[in-house]
């Protein structure tokens, strides 16, 4: 073997433990602190620097008895309040966003019309702009439509859980869309031209062939549209008012006091959550991958 050639292979192994090193260093930064999160939430200490024992006591104070944050009692209800408000604006806006989203990728997919083009670039900015800058964004356009409604009819509106549900319904479009789109593109448009041609009108073409072919995709973009509202902070911060307290909100709530330990056991249930929920949209994208 020549120098040059073992130069090639020093050069070709070094750069793929390279890249094992750096993936392997990038999964241990993200992944290891919410293992560590998981592991204190069952610690039988106040405090996160000691492990003092397994213990399910945050868990029962999270569900059952209430705990004390920096000197405020929490109790089960203000907590399943929280949560409760979460649930309606992520079911609302999914399945808003399920429509909606669905309705736009068939639109551009399988339609060429004045306006497709902007539309398809206006789909991408919710996925691609800083949710900081949408939050402001909503906040001030809630803010000037309050104010026109406020001086046309008097009625005084302001922000909560209406305004934070058009918001989250705002972003998820544009995830469904992108995630039904993909499978509409790989459908044979032979298929629905088979219905046309055999009498059947659109409607029912669309209701008959096209939406079963696209049901997993459809899902699979209702569950990731629900995981990001679940989660979502920044622009539910920025949308809420008083008495629509989501559960993420809540949490920052505790977070800015002393910090209970029961915080890393509702860490732990938001993240089994949406885990499941993730996995689950992950398993029905590979139910249509197996079955193109």
């Amino acid at each position: 073997m020549t120098k040059t050639n073992k130069t090639d292979l020093w050069i070709r192994y070094g750069g793929r433990a390279s890249l094992w090193a750096i993936s392997i260093f990038g999964l241990i930064f993200l992944y290891v602190p919410i293992v560590v999160l998981i592991a204190y939430s069952f610690n039988n200490s106040r405090s996160n620097a000691v492990w003092r024992g397994f213990t399910l006591e945050w868990y029962r104070s999270l569900l059952i008895g209430g705990f004390d944050a920096g000197g405020e009692s929490v109790t089960p209800d203000l907590i399943w309040s929280a949560f409760a408000n979460s649930m309606i604006v992520g079911v609302i806006s999914t399945i808003l966003a399920t429509i909606l989203g669905t309705a736009i990728a068939i639109a551009i997919e399988r339609y060429r019309f004045r306006g497709r083009s902007l539309l398809e670039a206006l789909l991408f900015l919710p996925i691609v702009i800083p949710d900081i800058t949408m939050g402001v964004s909503l906040l001030v356009f809630f803010s000037l439509i309050f104010e026109a409604i406020e001086n046309l009819t008097g009625i005084y509106l302001v922000l909560g859980l209406p305004t934070i549900i058009i918001g989250h319904v705002a972003f998820n479009i544009s995830f469904v869309a992108v995630t039904v789109r993909g499978r509409i593109a790989e459908l044979d448009p032979a298929l629905e031209e088979a219905a046309l041609d055999l009498g059947a009108n659109e409607w029912r073409t669309l209701r008959r062939i096209t939406l079963p072919l696209i049901a997993p995709a459809i899902l699979s973009g209702a569950l990731l549209a629900f995981t990001l509202s679940l989660d979502d902070f920044v622009i539910t911060f920025f949308t809420a008012g008083v008495g629509s307290t989501t559960l993420p909100l809540f949490v920052y709530g505790l977070v800015k006091k002393p910090v209970p330990p029961t915080i890393n056991a509702i860490s732990t249930l938001m993240l089994l959550v949406s885990l499941t929920l993730v996995l689950s949209s992950l398993a029905a994208q590979r139910r249509q991958s197996d079955s193109v």
